[in-house]
């Protein structure tokens, strides 16, 4: 069991899906930690040194321990802190949820990402491939209130921090609905169920804020 007195540290970016899965466990659990915003383009010190693999966010410090990518940081946090678990216990369901949490920041986010960025096949086309992936999650939640059953668990907190709450905000800012409720009821079910949970609304990126930030992010891009 974890000690009551700790020091539990944060190295994240507001609009980072990765940064705001890890703050949703933290919430969950009840951990209180710092939180300490970076600039992920002009990189801080403290995180090239924490992180001088990848130079990248989030980065969490517990008690001295350091640890980075964020399916990893979830895994520590759900074994660090016993309450509330998020991952299964059943070995085939645990490693499924790892299939799909890879799927889903492999797979369907950059798909998504990328069609938002240069469209270059023509916006249906690129609407139809990040669509395609998603199927495979709206059949995966059917029937379910959350990924993980019937409470909120570790592929809730990496497909809800992806995709409702980042990519789909980067096609709302060209006016496009890439989860429409009539071709995916399932999954519009499921992020409501999400937006009804306290700490996962204090976890989203404010929504204007966010779209804009997505817009520029592809002007930065579009031509790399």
């Amino acid at each position: 069991m974890a000690e009551k007195e700790e020091s539990v540290k944060l190295l994240g970016f507001w609009a980072s899906p990765f940064t705001r899965r890890v703050e949703m466990a933290l919430k969950l659990k009840g951990v209180p930690y710092e939180y300490l915003e970076q600039d992920i383009v002009n990189k801080s010190p403290l995180l090239l040194q924490l992180n001088p693999v990848y130079q990248k966010v989030p980065v969490l410090v517990h008690n001295g321990k350091i640890l980075a990518e964020s399916h990893l940081i979830l895994e520590y946090i759900d074994q660090t802190w016993k309450n509330h678990p998020i991952l299964p216990q059943d070995p085939y369901e645990k490693a499924m949820a790892f299939f799909w949490a890879k799927f889903v920041d492999e797979q369907a986010g950059p798909v998504g990402f990328k069609s938002v960025v240069k469209a270059e096949k023509g916006i249906e086309v690129a609407i139809e491939e990040a669509q395609e992936l998603f199927a495979f999650l709206e059949k995966e939640i059917t029937g379910k209130n959350f990924f993980g059953g019937e409470t909120i668990g570790f592929l809730d907190m990496v497909a809800g921090s992806m995709i409702p709450f980042c990519l789909a905000r980067g096609w709302e800012g060209m006016g496009i609905d890439l989860i429409p409720e009539e071709k995916f009821p399932e999954l519009n079910r499921w992020i409501k169920n999400l937006k009804e949970i306290e700490f996962v609304r204090e976890c989203i990126p404010h929504r204007e804020k966010q779209i804009e930030h997505m817009k520029n992010v592809a002007k930065r891009i579009k031509w790399a």
